[in-house]
């Protein structure tokens, strides 16, 4: 559902996106509305879902998780998508899976200790899913951007 918002939620959200820790003294100063106000936009926001909360990020490489994939699935009918995805929230090392249209079925973004790690995952976990007919990888050299939707 589309929520209409004014300049002052943009400018919340926006400030937001960047320093999610941010005190609301400092927020309500950037703004121009009392802290209090901010505090109720927020709730407001919040309870929209037009945010749902914060979040650290944690940096893969600097815990061991030196390869970052993207891994197109082809799956032999769309029916066994839901199946599919099911045993891949069971994979841990993925963190994003996306049901796409052309030729894939699911495209999922992984992060391995390494390429052995991957070739593990992938001949192991990914394609011994029932109904998996091929994979297509591609593994990233480096992430060039990474940032949130701004609005």
């Amino acid at each position: 559902d589309y929520y209409l918002m004014d300049s002052i939620d943009f400018k919340i959200i926006n400030f937001l996106s960047k320093n999610a820790k941010i005190p609301i003294a400092e927020l309500s100063g950037q703004i121009g509305i009392s802290g209090a106000a901010i505090h109720k936009r927020i709730k407001k926001l919040e309870n929209k879902k037009i945010f749902t909360g914060s979040q650290i990020n944690i940096d893969p490489k600097k815990v061991g998780f030196t390869t970052l994939a993207f891994i197109g699935i082809y799956l032999e009918k769309a029916i066994d998508v839901n199946f599919a995805i099911k045993k891949l929230k069971a994979i841990e090392e993925i963190t994003e899976c996306h049901y796409t249209t052309g030729d894939w079925s699911i495209l999922v973004k992984i992060y391995c200790k390494d390429n052995q790690h991957l070739m593990k995952l992938l001949n192991e976990k990914i394609q011994a899913i029932k109904g998996v007919s091929r994979t297509e990888t591609f593994i990233s050299l480096n992430q060039q951007i990474s940032r949130q939707i701004r609005i």
